[in-house]
């Protein structure tokens, strides 16, 4: 029976770790489970417990109509984002249009410039109109009040 004793092994946790063997100064003294008698229930209360578990009519009222408002808003999410997908591929090809009329219109414009030539003009307006270049005197010069513009209320005295 001394050789039993000497064997047994004592167990002490410390701080997180476990300590085993004969030299633990003191054992840790595990705590004895006593069952615990459970209460007796009565009949109602189990009924009760029984009924609250199966689904009533209201309650799948409630779950259905649920269901069809989630349905409902999936779709109208859907249909929102389907519509803005196609607003913004309709605003891409407006783009589109919009720098080709652009481009289309700066070269009508660059034509239209190339095609009028000055010389003719000058040589229409003098020869054919009979226009000159103004003299000196009948040049007149004049204080401007303001920079940006020059408005005429009546005809500048000669």
């Amino acid at each position: 029976m001394a050789d039993n004793n000497a064997r047994r092994t004592y167990r002490a946790q410390t701080r997180g770790y476990r300590v085993e063997g004969n030299t633990v100064r003191s054992a840790a003294v595990e705590p004895v489970m006593v069952p615990v008698r459970s209460r007796q229930i009565s009949e109602q209360a189990r009924s009760n417990r029984e009924r609250s578990l199966q689904m009533n009519l209201g309650y799948v009222i409630f779950l259905a109509v649920a269901a069809v408002l989630s349905v409902a808003i999936c779709v109208n999410y859907l249909k929102l984002q389907a519509n803005y997908t196609q607003l913004q591929k309709t605003g891409t090809s407006l783009e589109v249009q919009l720098s080709e009329l652009r481009l289309e219109n700066d070269a009508v414009y660059n034509r239209i410039i190339s095609s009028v030539n000055l010389e003719h003009v000058k040589d229409v307006a003098m020869n054919k109109l009979g226009m000159v270049y103004s003299s000196e005197v009948q040049t007149v010069t004049y204080q401007e009040t303001e920079p940006d513009y020059v408005r005429q209320y009546q005809d500048i005295p000669g």
